[in-house]
């Protein structure tokens, strides 16, 4: 792959796909960090039910607003998690990275939203 981004381009990246996140559904940002790591730990691939560490471009962590019962407002940040090296390892010839870096942003927060993997493949992401 050229011109490989640095993890400070990268970083960027994912912070324009947040900063273009449609504004009626900003309230999914409310409360939530969003990190940008090289690869997945073990838990995390467990976690995630994937042995191949290049497999896994993103984790949520924390509990869906479908599941938030009246009053919650939880202390801690839900967490995502993009992966550098398994996205830049996905990526097809032609495909353009940030592109490829927003449908993985809104995949996490589609299950953030409560969306499972069957509904974010009906939608379109991934």
């Amino acid at each position: 792959m050229e011109d490989v981004p640095s993890p400070e381009e990268f970083v960027r990246l994912v912070e324009e796909a947040l900063e273009e996140f449609p504004p009626p559904f900003r309230s999914l940002l409310h409360n939530l960090a969003v990190v940008v790591e090289d690869m997945p730990a073990p838990e995390e691939l467990k976690t995630a039910g994937i042995t191949d560490p290049l497999r896994l471009l993103g984790l949520y962590n924390g509990v869906p607003f479908t599941q938030w019962g009246r009053g919650r407002y939880p202390s801690l940040p839900d967490v995502i998690k993009i992966y550098r090296t398994p996205v830049l390892c996905d990526l097809r010839p032609g495909e353009d990275l940030k592109e490829k870096v927003r449908r993985v942003v809104l995949h996490e927060l589609g299950h953030r939203a409560g969306l499972d993997e069957g509904r974010l493949r009906k939608l379109g992401v991934y």
